[in-house]
C-alpha cells in the first residue's frame, strides 16, 4: 500500500513497535520520522479499511508536509487526503471528514470540533501527534487524546519528536497524556541508523577579538558588574557575581516580581528589580558586540535611546544616562564610522566563497539566533555574488515577520535552486522540512541542546 520509498531497516524495526503498542517515536530530524507514520497509516488501513487516519501537528507548514508525504507515499486518492485549517468553516469540516480517509490538522481547531461533537473519534484507527514533546499542560494534544482513548473502537497512537526534553519528568508527562506503551529511541550512533547517515564534518573557525572592539566591550562589562554589585550590597544577590549566568538572572528576576506581586512593598526589592532590568539590557549590548558586530549593536543602542525618550521606564532612562554605556557608545560610533567590522563577516566571506569556488551550485544555511544580524548577512552574501533570501518566523518583529505560505514559498525555492543560500533564524528548527544542503554555517555558538539536536539532521543528507 506504501511507494515511492523503501523503509529504512530502523523505520520497520521500530514500525513493528508502534503496531503493536502506542509508541514514541524520538527520532532525530533528518531521519524519516514521517515515513513511520506512513508505513502505521497503510497498516491500520490495511486491518481497518473503513477507518480513518488522524495525523496532527502544531504548524501549518508542518500539516502541508504531512498532507504531501501522505499523497505521495500512500496508495489513496488525492482527495482522500484534506488538510483541516481554521480557515475552512466548521460545517464544511464536518462534511470533509465524512468524506476523507486521511485527516491531517492542527490541534486547537480540531479541539473544538470534538467539543462541539461536529466531528467523531470514533472510527479513527490511527491518531499521529507530530512534535509530541509539545503533549503537556493545558496544550490541545491533551484533550484529544484522552477523548480518542475514551472513544475510539480501535485506538492506536503514534507520537513524534526529535527532542522530547532533557527532564525524565517531561518525558514521563507526554507518555502519560498520550497513553504511550512503549519508547523507541534511535540517535545518529546507532547500529541500525549508522549505514543511512552521511559523515557531517564539523569544524570550529576561531577568530581573535579585536583590541578596539575590547574598549567597547570593557566599557559595557564595567557598566553590568556595577549594576550587579549594587543589587548584592542591597541583599539580593550574593557570592561571586560573575557566577550569575544569563538563565539566573532571568530566575532572579522572577522570583523579584514575585515578591512584589505578592503585595510586598520593599525599597530595597524594587530598586534591585530596576537594576536588573538595565543589567540584562547591557548583558544584551554585550552579546551583540561579542558575536555580532558593530551594526546590529548600534540598531539596539539606537532602539534604547529612542525607548528612553518615549517611556516612564526608570531602568531605560538611567541606562542611557549611564557614564560607562554613554562610554561605550562614543567608541562604537567611532568604529562604526570608520567602517570597521566584526572579524566573523570577513571569515564568512572567505568560507563562503572559497565553498562557492570548489561548487558553484552550493547550497547553504547559515543559522543565526539574531533577527538584526540577518539583513547585515544578507547584505555579505550581495556582496560576493551569492543569490540568499532570508528565513525567519511570523512574530510581528518591526519588518521580518514572515507568514506560514511566505515560509513555505522560499523552501520551495531554495529545494528547486532558485537561490543558494538561506539565512535563518532559530525558526528552520522545530520540524519544518529544510532541504538537503552542503554546508551549515552557525554565526554563532548554538544556545541550547534542543536547537543542536534539532539542526543536525539539516545537512550531510
Amino acid at each position: 500500500m506504501i511507494r515511492g520509498f523503501e523503509p529504512r531497516l530502523y523505520q520497520q524495526t521500530i514500525l513493528d513497535t508502534a503496531v503493536k503498542k502506542n509508541t514514541l517515536v524520538v527520532l532525530p530530524t533528518g531521519l524519516g520520522k514521517t515515513n513511520i507514520a506512513v508505513l502505521l497509516a497503510a497498516n491500520r488501513l490495511t486491518n481497518y479499511p473503513n477507518s480513518k487516519i488522524l495525523i496532527l501537528a502544531p504548524t501549518r507548514p508542518l500539516c502541508d508536509q504531512h498532507v504531501s508525504s501522505m499523497r505521495k507515499n500512500l496508495e489513496v486518492e488525492e482527495s482522500e487526503v484534506q488538510l483541516f485549517t481554521g480557515m475552512i468553516s466548521p460545517a464544511k469540516r464536518a462534511e470533509l471528514w465524512k468524506k476523507s480517509k486521511i485527516i491531517v490538522a492542527t490541534p486547537q481547531g480540531l479541539e473544538n470540533d470534538v467539543i462541539s461533537e461536529k466531528i467523531s473519534l470514533k472510527d479513527v484507527s490511527l491518531l499521529v501527534f507530530d512534535e509530541a514533546h509539545r503533549a503537556v499542560g493545558e496544550y490541545s494534544y491533551v484533550f484529544i487524546a484522552k477523548q480518542y482513548h475514551k472513544k475510539a473502537e480501535h485506538p492506536k497512537i503514534l507520537g513524534l519528536t526529535a527532542s522530547p526534553g532533557s527532564e525524565q519528568e517531561k518525558i514521563k508527562e507526554v507518555c502519560k497524556n498520550l497513553f504511550i506503551e512503549e519508547i523507541e529511541i534511535r540517535s545518529y550512533d546507532d547500529p541500525d541508523v549508522q549505514p543511512y547517515i552521511k559523515k557531517i564534518d564539523v569544524e570550529w573557525v576561531k577568530l581573535d577579538f579585536p583590541p578596539d572592539f575590547d574598549q567597547v566591550r570593557k566599557f559595557f562589562r564595567a557598566a553590568f558588574e556595577e549594576k550587579l554589585e549594587t543589587i548584592k550590597k542591597l541583599g539580593l544577590m550574593y557570592g561571586n557575581i560573575s557566577s550569575y549566568s544569563k538563565t539566573a538572572l532571568l530566575d532572579l528576576q522572577r522570583a523579584m516580581f514575585a515578591r512584589m506581586s505578592s503585595g510586598e512593598k520593599d525599597y530595597n526589592v524594587m530598586r534591585s528589580m530596576s537594576l536588573l532590568a538595565e543589567a540584562l539590557k547591557l548583558q544584551h549590548a554585550l552579546e551583540l558586540i561579542e558575536t555580532q558586530g558593530l551594526n546590529p549593536l548600534w540598531e539596539y543602542i539606537q532602539k534604547l535611546e529612542e525607548e528612553a525618550k518615549n517611556t516612564k521606564v526608570k531602568a531605560v532612562q538611567n541606562l542611557v544616562r549611564d557614564l560607562n554605556f554613554r562610554s561605550a557608545c562614543i567608541k562604537a560610533k567611532e568604529l562604526l564610522v570608520a567602517g570597521r567590522e566584526h572579524p566573523k563577516i570577513g571569515a564568512l566571506k572567505k568560507i563562503v566563497s572559497d565553498e562557492l569556488v570548489q561548487k558553484p551550485e552550493i547550497k547553504i544555511i547559515i543559522f543565526n539566533q539574531y533577527r538584526d544580524s540577518t539583513s547585515n548577512i544578507k547584505k555579505v552574501m550581495d556582496s560576493i555574488g551569492i543569490k540568499s533570501k532570508i528565513f525567519v518566523g511570523q512574530t510581528k518583529k518591526k519588518d521580518t515577520r514572515m507568514s506560514q505560505k511566505k515560509q513555505k514559498e522560499i523552501l520551495e525555492e531554495f529545494k528547486d535552486g532558485g537561490f543558494n543560500c538561506l539565512i535563518a533564524t532559530s525558526v528552520a528548527e522545530e520540524g519544518l522540512d529544510i532541504p538537503a544542503v552542503d554546508l551549515v554555517i552557525f554565526y554563532e555558538p548554538v544556545p541550547s541542546a534542543i536547537r543542536t539536536v534539532q539542526r543536525r539532521g539539516r545537512t550531510g543528507r
